[in-house]
């Protein structure tokens, strides 16, 4: 006769969220709608760490915070750390601030252990202690590409420990007091409290709660490396991204050299703000003058290249838009968008159709923005718009003009922010001429010889200047 399985013997499923359990596996918990918050334990293990759970989460201050008068707290300007390299300050608001949990994203093999252990390298060449800890290489192989980054001082601070054990990890900081703990990355580490797999949602927010306690309560900084999802999203819980300070995300196409470093979330900074870094052999090499080194690559000019002027945070950038309009031998057209919005470029190719007279609707269209840069806010509207209509009729954009404005669906050229500092980098990159909106005409600076500017109300009326006709 078989054997019947006691209850406190069979394996039971429970929501890391809320606690509810259930005899099978769940997708979505149905009492607190949470999603992929399912573990498998016995009823016995999920009682242990439920009360290790509720042990380890505890207030900044031991054992427990007091509440504090809002008067009474003492507030100072922020104690900055400058790495010395400008780029990675500049995304950061001016430097690493103690105490801060910050976690970069990116896709496998753009650079964010690169950057990291560059972080790490200028920390300690400024005699402060840092603490590598890679989950998924050896000592040997971080050897490695510290010998790749000239890291050749004996002399220098920088530990390496190879775990994933977080006890163990937060131990050794005990020890070491170091003024910078780099985790690569935050999915290899798992607690003992948690019966789940590293990686797992629930192992991934408590061991980003600990850290951010371990942060706080010794003001030490920490850098988290994470994975990225196909979407492009940090994997794991989205709750990891709500409790750091900071999120910034490195991209770039792995067929250019350029890496872009922006900030998704920043506590301590601008959001707006962007680094350039190139990638090289020796490592990531930042870019001080971006829209030069950009527009250097730049080849004859041809029809469907246009310059756009792109406000990055506090820095102007230009950029070259190119477009490709070419008869389709297909049924349903094809819209190419790299670093364009395909829904803006759906909107302009409509407003071009619609207000401007031009027949897109049998043409496949390809848009590209040089260097591998992503232009995101609307005042590139009208360089693309320029470009589209210059491949459509084969004539050429003067190539030292730029363009600058945001195209409403009234076929209107809408003012943008900042066009004095963005018509500056252009004069002062050698170009003569610029098309605005004319509502924009009180922010622009006075048309001369050197750099003329030229206004327009109209998205036809600024095509028509673009094109000399």
């Amino acid at each position: 006769m078989k054997k019947r399985t006691s209850a406190a013997e069979r394996a039971l499923f429970y929501c890391t969220e809320c606690g509810n359990e259930s005899p099978k596996w769940f997708g979505k918990c149905p009492r607190c709608h949470a999603w992929n918050t399912a573990v498998e334990a016995s009823p016995d293990s999920i009682g242990r760490s439920r009360v290790a759970s509720r042990a380890g989460r505890g207030g900044y201050a031991s054992p427990a915070a007091a509440p504090v008068k809002l008067d009474a707290i003492e507030v100072g300007a922020e104690d900055r750390w400058t790495s010395g390299i400008g780029e990675l300050d500049r995304v950061l608001g001016g430097g690493l601030v103690p105490g801060s949990l910050v976690l970069i994203g990116g896709d496998p093999g753009v650079g964010k252990s690169t950057l990291a252990l560059g972080l790490a390298s200028a920390l300690a060449r400024q005699r402060r202690a840092v603490l590598y800890v890679t989950g998924e290489e050896s000592p040997r192989q971080t050897k490695m590409r510290a010998e790749r980054l000239a890291l050749k001082d004996p002399d220098l601070p920088l530990y390496v420990q190879a775990e994933v054990e977080l006890g163990a990890i937060v131990a050794q900081a005990d020890a070491l007091t170091p003024a910078l703990l780099v985790i690569d990355s935050i999915q290899t580490l798992f607690t003992s409290d948690v019966d789940a797999a590293p990686g797992s949602v629930s192992q991934v927010r408590e061991c980003g709660l600990r850290l951010l306690r371990l942060a706080k309560e010794r003001s030490l900084p920490i850098l988290l490396i994470g994975h990225v999802t196909k979407d492009g999203a940090v994997a794991g819980p989205r709750t990891l991204e709500h409790m750091v300070d900071a999120v910034l995300y490195l991209e770039g196409d792995r067929h250019h050299g350029y890496r872009i470093l922006s900030a998704a979330k920043n506590r301590f900074g601008s959001t707006h703000e962007i680094g350039v870094f190139e990638m090289r052999g020796d490592g990531l090499i930042e870019v001080a003058n971006p829209s030069e080194r950009l527009l250097r690559e730049r080849g004859e000019p041809a029809p469907g290249s246009v310059i756009v002027a792109s406000i990055e945070g506090t820095r102007p950038l230009l950029v070259e838009l190119q477009a490709l309009v070419a008869p389709t031998h297909f049924a349903n057209p094809q819209r190419v968008a790299q670093g364009v919005d395909p829904r803006r470029l759906s909107v302009v190719i409509a407003v071009l159709e619609k207000r401007a007279g031009l027949s897109l609707a049998g043409a496949d269209v390809f848009v590209n923005v040089a260097g591998g840069i992503r232009l995101e806010e609307p005042a590139a509207d009208l360089g693309l718009a320029l470009a589209l209509a210059s491949s459509l009729r084969d004539k050429p954009v003067p190539p030292d003009r730029i363009a600058v404005g945001e195209i409403g669906l009234g076929g209107e050229l809408r003012p943008v922010p900042q066009l004095a500092r963005r018509l500056a980098e252009a004069k002062r990159l050698g170009f003569r001429s610029a098309i605005v909106p004319r509502r924009s005409l009180e922010d622009a600076p006075a048309s001369g010889r050197a750099f003329a500017v030229h206004t327009a109300a109209s998205l036809a009326e600024a095509i028509a200047q673009a094109m000399g006709e």
